[in-house]
């Protein structure tokens, strides 16, 4: 759709929905929305810091100073929910899974790694030397991440974590949630495991539109951080089954369909290279380095492919590929990027 420009800030959609976008949609640059109707608002998300946070709260009060009753995070991921202390008066809503993942890893937790790949960042070689010495010693993080300390301080360091009290929701759901917001109806749909164990979308019936939270990234390649792809792929489904005109995605520009049918597309593809070259006997290494696929060469964040690939050998056979864990997924990724 080019009707919305992919630029930073509010977007009005009509009848009282908003997106808000902030390009260029990469690492924590997600998108949230708000929902104004009949003197009350639903906030689709908050952003991953305060102060971008409190920039987009103010440019949706001068759209429509209308207090925001109601906050749906649509999952557990800190770009989408570390905001939340800005609106801590008002009821915070998320599934079950995505609550238990926030307390897995609050904003407090996430400003001390990035104490530490700062500093290894800057010992350089030495910081490098060190993850070595801890990895020959069983210190696997240590040397995850210190191997994963200049890629995460590139696309982290534009964040500001410290300070940032976590506000978790207050009430949660499982399944569908019906909501009523001053007479307009908006539907909260659980659709995970997919991108992460508790995804949901907001579909808004009347206006046929869906804020898809990270069930759709447009225009970069997804990250399977939980899985199963088909879990994922089922998620797509049920989006084109609402048939919506308008889906604000968690990262990327504002679309319709297409993108949703072309995110599907990528997670059929890499399901079936990943599959097939897994049960016909092919290290997991050698996965790694052979599937790229180039149908999709104009996406960014390639670097991704490392962790969609291990996610889905490990729904395959969870003995071949070591147990997800941040640190080493960020030093796949990192060694991937450059």
């Amino acid at each position: 759709m080019e009707r919305w420009q992919y630029t930073r800030g509010l977007h009005e959609l009509g009848n009282g929905l908003f997106a808000w976008l902030q390009p260029d949609g990469s690492w924590g640059w997600s998108n949230a929305g708000l929902v104004a109707h009949g003197g009350q608002s639903l906030l689709v998300d908050t952003l991953f810091d305060l102060a971008l946070t409190r920039d987009m709260l103010d440019a949706m009060r001068a759209a429509s100073p209308v207090p925001i009753d109601t906050v749906v995070n649509t999952h557990g991921n800190g770009d989408h929910w570390y905001g939340n202390t800005l609106v801590a008066e008002a009821e915070i809503i998320a599934t079950s899974k995505a609550l238990a993942e926030m307390r897995d890893l609050p904003p407090g937790k996430l400003a001390t790694l990035m104490k530490v790949a700062s500093v290894l960042d800057r010992l350089g070689p030495l910081g490098r030397g060190l993850g070595k010495v801890g990895g020959a010693v069983g210190l696997t993080k240590l040397r995850d991440l210190a191997e994963a300390a200049p890629f995460v301080h590139e696309i982290f360091s534009p964040f500001a974590f410290g300070g940032i009290d976590a506000t978790f929701p207050n009430r949660t759901f499982d399944g569908t949630l019906s909501l009523d917001v001053g007479g307009k109806q908006v539907e909260l749909i659980e659709v995970g495991p997919a991108h992460t164990a508790g995804d949901a979308i907001v579909w808004v019936p009347e206006d046929r539109v869906v804020f898809a939270g990270d069930v759709l990234f447009s225009g970069g390649h997804p990250v399977l951080w939980e899985g199963p792809a088909a879990g994922w792929m089922a998620a797509c489904d049920r989006i084109l089954a609402l048939d919506p005109v308008v889906v604000v995605p968690g990262h990327g520009p504002i679309g319709g369909v297409e993108p949703v049918k072309r995110l599907r597309a990528y997670l059929e593809t890499l399901d079936t290279e990943v599959t097939e070259r897994f049960r016909a006997g092919m290290a997991v290494g050698d996965i790694l380095a052979e599937v790229q696929l180039a149908g999709f060469a104009e996406w960014s964040e390639a670097e991704r492919l490392h962790v969609n690939i291990e996610t889905i050998v490990r729904h395959l056979d969870p003995k071949a590929v070591p147990p997800a864990n941040p640190f080493a997924d960020f030093a796949g990724m990192a060694r991937r990027a450059h």
